[in-house]
C-alpha cells in the first residue's frame, strides 16, 4: 500500500467509526513539572500516549535516571488507569549508546512479571532535554 506518509494514518483510520470525534483526556500528575509546552500523558479511548519522560532530579548516573524515569512512567500510567502490563510500545532515547547495557538492565528488571513485553526501539541521540541521559516515550492500551 503506497500512501502519502503525511496522510497514511488518516487514511488508515477512515474505516474506524468515530475516530476523529473521540475525546482526549490530559493527565497532569500533581506536582509534575513540564519543561516545554506539552501534556505528560494523553488518553484517547483506551489508548494512553506518554510524552517523553526524563528524570533529572538525580546526578549524572544512567541507572538512577532510568529508575526515576520508569517510576514516573508507572505513576503516569496509574493516573491514566493503566500499568506497565498494558504497554504496547516503548521508545528509549539515550545520550550515548554506552548507556544501553545499564539502562537495559534496569528496564529488564522493571518489566519482570510482565507476560508480554512491549515492542521497543532504543537509539542514541545527539542531545536530550535538560541534559538528561535517557528519555522514554510509551504507548499503552488500557484493558476493557
Amino acid at each position: 500500500m503506497n500512501l502519502n506518509p503525511a496522510l497514511s494514518w488518516v487514511n488508515l483510520m477512515d474505516g474506524v467509526e468515530g475516530w476523529h470525534t473521540m475525546e482526549k483526556e490530559a493527565i497532569h500528575p500533581n506536582g509534575a513539572v513540564t519543561y516545554a509546552p506539552y501534556t505528560p500523558a494523553v488518553v484517547v479511548g483506551r489508548d494512553v500516549y506518554l510524552s517523553g519522560q526524563i528524570n533529572i532530579d538525580v546526578d549524572e548516573n544512567i541507572v538512577a535516571q532510568t529508575e526515576g524515569t520508569l517510576a514516573k512512567i508507572d505513576g503516569l500510567l496509574a493516573d491514566a488507569g493503566a500499568s506497565k502490563h498494558d504497554l504496547v510500545f516503548v521508545q528509549v532515547l539515550l545520550k550515548s549508546m554506552e548507556f544501553y547495557a545499564p539502562m537495559n538492565e534496569v528496564y529488564e528488571q522493571w518489566l519482570e512479571g510482565v507476560a508480554i513485553k512491549p515492542a521497543r526501539a532504543a537509539f542514541a541521540v545527539d542531545a536530550l532535554p535538560r541534559d538528561a541521559l535517557v528519555e522514554i516515550v510509551c504507548r499503552a492500551v488500557k484493558p476493557e
